[in-house]
């Protein structure tokens, strides 16, 4: 159980899943309580012991399922059913679909576990040692039984109400059903192969390291699921850190005060009261291309946090720069708000190609009053100008009236300073530049800077 469980832990950080070894150490603790066959209360005391956040709870369980599956043997099939035996691989498609959704309606756990196992071996074409993965064995496995049509019993006749829970039960049936075929190729892929193996073939990218920049539309539904989360874990470390700050000066007259108790001896010195203001945010982002999508998840997150600063103001720009603070107002759909940046602010000036020394120009021309002592600055974006002037003087002009500027840039470090890259120029104008490409990224990002 001991190697078990260090290659599951091994898993889990593989997965993205932090898991301490302390953590390890109270879940194998764990065990000693609970009746090892009885696999999801296993599952639920392992999670409960090695996962702390929602977002990491699917990973979990794609790796529990594999280095948990049920105990499998990969030469035969050992059918328990009455109906079917190892002799009868050679069953029609009909007779074992026949079973299946006889069992499936009966709730017979057992026997769909066995006919699931027929079926697998019948249907599936697992061949030992070829690199393929469990989707493809599925998908067969699935195609030939016609799992699609195989609960169409839907009474034409039954009133609307009835027939939609109808519905609602044949879905649950195909589902119930693809959840045995799949377990069933996950334990033979898992005694042919290794747990480790097939761990790596059904591992998802943690949502923490998905690149913001190429994210489909799947990542993004699950990144919309993250950010509120990051976003509570992010305000607290920032009020805790303004909480934790150094004393204020130190206060002579209470000092002195205190210590002729002492005989004159200041063993006990006061401080006066650290005045802690909350920082203005003024965010200046680029949302041309592959980079709109980060400038869009940077935006969501500053605005989730808005209680911690006292002000928020956020730019967009291409070639033209506009304030789109009102877009993001509270209670407005953030996506909505979105795509009326990309639909009605005005970010394109001449020819929608990104032009950064214009973009600083007309920033100071029109928005110079946004920049204060009190400011942060926050600017998102590539620092890839079209070859077109970097005006570095314009940005020098801006952030030498802020508090602090950030730069934050969705490209790779290593390709900055290549072709139209003029981040060197800008670099020594900031405070800080940081690679933030996705949301672990950003979450250090903001445990470093703390924001002002």
């Amino acid at each position: 159980m001991i190697d078990i469980m260090t290659r599951f832990t091994s898993e889990l950080r593989s997965a993205g899943v932090p898991v301490s070894t302390v953590e390890t150490i109270d879940a194998a603790q764990a065990l000693g309580f609970v009746d090892l066959s009885e696999r999801e209360r296993l599952r639920s005391t392992l999670q409960a012991t090695m996962v702390k956040h929602a977002e990491h709870i699917e990973p979990f369980n794609r790796a529990f399922d594999v280095f948990f599956s049920l105990q499998a043997a990969v030469a035969e099939p050992p059918f328990e059913d009455d109906d079917v035996s190892s002799s009868s691989i050679d069953l029609s498609v009909d007779a074992i679909r026949d079973l299946l959704r006889d069992a499936v309606i009966a709730a017979d756990v057992d026997r769909i576990r066995s006919l699931s196992r027929a079926a697998v071996f019948a249907f599936g074409g697992v061949e030992a040692g070829r690199p393929v993965g469990g989707v493809y064995y599925l998908y067969r496995v699935m195609r030939r039984l016609a799992v699609d049509s195989m609960f169409d019993d839907v009474d034409s006749a039954a009133t609307p109400l009835e027939q939609a829970e109808q519905s609602r039960v044949r879905r649950r049936r195909i589902e119930l059903l693809r959840e045995y075929i799949e377990e069933e190729i996950r334990r033979l892929l898992v005694a042919d192969r290794g747990a480790e193996a097939v761990a790596a073939t059904i591992r998802k990218q943690a949502i923490e390291d998905i690149d913001l920049g190429h994210a489909t539309r799947s990542d993004l539904i699950r990144l919309q699921h993250t950010i509120r989360p990051l976003t509570r874990r992010l305000a607290a470390r920032l009020a805790q850190r303004r909480r934790a700050q150094e004393p204020g000066r130190l206060d002579v007259r209470r000092t002195v005060r205190k210590s002729m108790s002492a005989g004159g001896i200041p063993i006990d010195p006061s401080f006066k009261k650290r005045r802690v203001s909350k920082p203005d945010v003024v965010m200046l982002c680029d949302v041309s291309g592959s980079v709109s999508t980060f400038a869009f998840f940077t935006m969501q997150l500053m605005y989730a946090m808005r209680s911690q600063f006292s002000r928020v103001r956020v730019f967009a720009f291409i070639d033209g720069v506009d304030e789109i603070s009102d877009y993001f107002a509270p209670g407005v759909d953030f996506n909505e708000a979105a795509g009326r940046v990309m639909r009605e602010a005005d970010v394109v000036a001449v020819d929608g190609h990104s032009d950064y020394g214009r973009v600083f120009t007309h920033f100071e021309e029109l928005y110079a009053d946004a920049i204060t002592p009190r400011t942060t600055l926050i600017i998102t974006g590539d620092g890839r100008s079209n070859y077109r002037p970097a005006e570095e003087a314009k940005l020098a002009a801006i952030t030498d009236r802020a508090r602090t500027t950030w730069w934050l840039n969705p490209e790779m470090a290593r390709f900055w300073d290549t072709g139209d890259s003029v981040m060197a120029r800008y670099r020594d104008l900031c405070d800080g530049v940081f690679e933030v490409r996705t949301l672990r990224q950003l979450e250090a990002f903001v445990e470093k800077a703390s924001l002002g």
